[in-house]
């Protein structure tokens, strides 16, 4: 080995011992991942994919912490294939175009393909993004993008129609305890379990955030014997005003009371979770959740109310976001209640699972195939806007569930006026 290489090989072993509990932790291959089972478990596509070295450009979508990066480095290493890395915050088009040359000139000389991993791919301009479009469609490279914004906003059209979408999921609190635990053999260190009980809980799914909060943990714990009081302080808050047990109860607690239309005893509860550290995402979550499943048609603007909070937590973050969660709580509090639209398909689901099944009727078929009308699918379908009132009495369940209801509204907020225009409908059926 030369003098440079030596040189370059000590850099990087400097690097790794001094960079982030999180970077030093990351995977070397898809075994090494922690979590997202239903893409890289056993016999899952993204695996499948990856094993088989057939791996096309693929969309990387999720929350912050979910492993995006993880594993997108863990595709490179189980990969025959080159690998680059670019981040779309400092990289430009010409960054891209060397890429792509790069690229082209493995594919040329050595038939080998090459990965590009575009973390952040959502703050890529339009011109960036088209850039990447070509080598993309003729097999250059193969993209691998990383977003936590909705790519079918932030992503154009023809980039996205040519990658496969995984979406990634917030880590369940088994998978967040084993990230700890791996922290603290790398720290050489060691922790309580009411410690990591502190982590998980407050991780919110986000296994960046877990270890960041444990690297301080561990470097105030003098001894390498990290305690409750390490936690606290790593997190800023304490976990004697709301241990393990209270997050469950306290969520509890607020839910019960949005339901019982009591905005005061809401808003505390909503204060006891902001002070002890909630993870903000978690509460916005629970609002949308409670938006449809006790409020639903009696006042459907709560379920937009609710949406827009959570979307100001991501945009603004605390303390300012704050007010937003305030104010969809109380909103929610006193709006009239029903849960008729969760009844609805839980009831609807439990049907289907009991084998009430059938054939889609002839009318309410498929009708624009290239041999559909000799099927007779569509015939005798009613177009609603054809008739004045925008309304038209026709079958639209199979045969053996005709008259069957799974949505029967209340008598509360606006679900009153859907009770009455179904009554009204249903009376015009039978005279």
């Amino acid at each position: 080995m030369s003098g440079d290489d030596l040189f370059g090989a000590a850099a990087d072993r400097a690097r790794l011992s001094s960079a982030p509990l999180a970077a030093r932790l990351r995977p070397r291959t898809l075994d090494d991942v922690v979590g997202q089972r239903h893409l890289v478990g056993p016999d899952r596509p993204l695996r499948r994919l990856v094993e088989s070295d057939r791996l096309t450009s693929a969309l990387l979508w999720g929350p912050p912490g979910t492993g995006k990066t993880t594993l997108a480095l863990a595709v490179a290493g189980t990969t025959r294939r080159a690998f680059e890395q670019l981040s779309a915050v400092t990289a430009g088009v010409k960054d891209v175009r060397e890429t792509i040359e790069r690229a082209r000139q493995r594919l040329g000389e050595r038939g080998q393909g090459t990965i590009l991993f575009l973390d952040e791919i959502h703050r890529f301009s339009k011109s960036q993004q088209d850039a990447l479009l070509p080598s993309v469609e003729d097999g250059t490279l193969t993209m691998i993008g990383a977003t936590t914004e909705n790519p079918f906003f932030e992503v154009n059209p023809p980039l996205r129609s040519r990658s496969t979408l995984f979406r990634l999921e917030p880590l369940e609190p088994g998978d967040v305890e084993v990230l700890v635990r791996r922290g603290l053999e790398a720290e050489g260190a060691s922790a309580t379990d009411e410690a990591i009980g502190l982590l998980v809980d407050r991780s919110g799914g986000d296994g960046r955030q877990v270890l960041t909060s444990l690297e301080v943990a561990c470097a105030l714990a003098a001894d390498g014997r990290v305690e409750l009081a390490h936690v606290e302080a790593a997190l800023g808050t304490s976990a004697l005003r709301y241990g393990r047990d209270d997050h469950y109860d306290v969520v509890s607690a607020f839910i019960k009371s949005m339901r019982g239309s009591d905005p005061d005893a809401a808003v505390y509860w909503l204060a006891r979770m902001l002070e002890a550290g909630e993870d903000a995402r978690f509460i916005a979550r629970r609002l949308v959740i409670f938006a449809s499943e006790d409020v639903g048609l009696a006042d459907a603007t709560s379920l937009q109310v609710a949406v827009a909070a959570a979307h100001a937590v991501e945009h603004v973050g605390l303390p300012e976001a704050q007010l937003n969660l305030s104010q969809a709580t109380i909103h929610l509090a006193t709006a009239p209640k029903s849960n008729r639209a969760a009844l609805a398909v839980w009831s609807a689901r439990a049907a289907v699972r009991d084998g009430a099944t059938g054939e889609v009727p002839a009318h309410l078929r498929d009708a624009h195939h290239q041999g559909a009308a000799a099927l007779g699918h569509g015939e005798g379908y009613r177009y609603p806007h054809d008739d004045e009132s925008g309304h038209v009495d026709q079958q639209h369940l199979p045969d053996a569930l005709v008259g069957r209801r799974w949505y029967e509204p209340s008598e509360h907020g606006e679900e009153r006026r859907v009770a009455e225009m179904m009554a009204r409908r249903t009376a015009g059926v039978r005279s």
